[in-house]
C-alpha cells in the first residue's frame, strides 16, 4: 500500500470570536496536497473567516493551526489590493518583499503576466484596471511566488461570465501545476467545474465533507441538502 501522502496543514479545534460573534465553532480540517477544495456555505456561515485563519491573517481564539513543514503559501481575495503602480512593478514588489534578486524580477513578473494573457497591459497602472483584469493580475502575482497553497476567497464575486471564465482557467493552470487550491464561492456551477471535494461549512463547524460528485448528487448532511435547494440552513 502506497503511503499517505502527508499533511499540508492541520487546523485542530479551532474556534474563533469575532466581535463577539463564535465565527468559527471547534473547527477541524486537515488539508493534504494535490486536491482542489471548495468551501461552501450560507452567508455568514465563517467560509472567509476559515480561509483567513488557515492562511494566518487571523489568530484563532482556541484551537491550533498547524503546518507538516514550511511551506509557500498566497491568499487572493475577492477585492484584491493593488498598488500606485505598473500592473508589472505590482508583480515585482510582491517578488522583492520575498527575497528574489533585482536581476530575476523582470523576467519572472513579465512570464506570470503573460500566462494570465495580461503581458499587453503590463506598464498600465493597476488601478485602473476593469475588475476582471485586477483578478487576473492577481493571481498572476500570486502564482510568480510558486506557492504549494493558494487560498481564494470569492474570486470571481461580482465578475461577468466571460472575466469569471478566464480566472477559472488561470485557477485550472495553477492547480495543474501542483498548486493545492482552498476557495470559497457562492457560484455552485463554479464548485462543479473546479472542485475535487467540498468542505461544507454551517454555523462555523463543518457538517461534511466529500467528493464534490458525490457532493451534488448525494450530500449526507441537512444543512447541505437545504443549501442545495436555495434555502439557506438555519443560523
Amino acid at each position: 500500500m502506497a503511503e499517505r501522502a502527508p499533511f499540508l496543514l492541520e487546523a485542530r479545534d479551532v474556534s474563533v470570536v469575532l466581535g463577539g460573534v463564535r465565527a468559527l465553532d471547534g473547527l477541524s480540517l486537515t488539508l493534504e496536497p494535490g486536491v482542489r477544495t471548495v468551501v461552501l456555505g450560507p452567508n455568514g456561515a465563517g467560509k472567509s473567516v476559515l480561509l483567513r485563519t488557515l492562511h494566518g491573517l487571523i489568530a484563532p481564539t482556541s484551537g491550533t493551526v498547524s503546518w507538516h513543514r514550511p511551506t509557500r503559501q498566497a491568499m487572493v481575495f475577492q477585492r484584491p489590493v493593488m498598488l500606485r503602480r505598473s500592473a508589472l512593478a505590482n508583480i515585482r514588489y510582491a517578488l522583492a518583499v520575498n527575497g528574489m534578486a533585482e536581476p530575476q524580477r523582470t523576467q519572472v513578473a513579465s512570464s506570470a503576466l503573460a500566462r494570465v494573457g495580461l503581458d499587453r497591459i503590463a506598464y498600465r497602472p493597476a488601478r485602473v484596471l476593469s475588475g476582471g483584469e485586477q483578478q487576473r493580475l492577481a493571481l498572476a502575482r500570486a502564482w510568480s511566488l510558486k506557492p504549494e497553497i493558494l487560498f481564494l476567497d470569492e474570486p470571481t464575486a461580482s465578475l461577468d461570465p466571460g472575466a469569471t471564465a478566464e480566472i477559472e482557467r488561470v485557477i485550472a493552470s495553477i492547480a495543474a501545476e501542483g498548486t493545492r487550491i482552498v476557495m470559497t464561492t457562492h457560484n455552485l456551477g463554479q464548485a462543479r467545474r473546479l472542485a475535487d471535494e467540498i468542505v461544507f461549512i454551517h454555523a462555523g463547524r463543518i457538517t461534511e465533507r466529500t467528493a464534490a460528485d458525490r457532493f451534488f448528487d448525494q450530500p449526507a448532511s441537512s444543512e447541505a441538502k437545504l443549501f442545495l435547494q436555495g434555502e439557506l440552513p438555519w443560523k
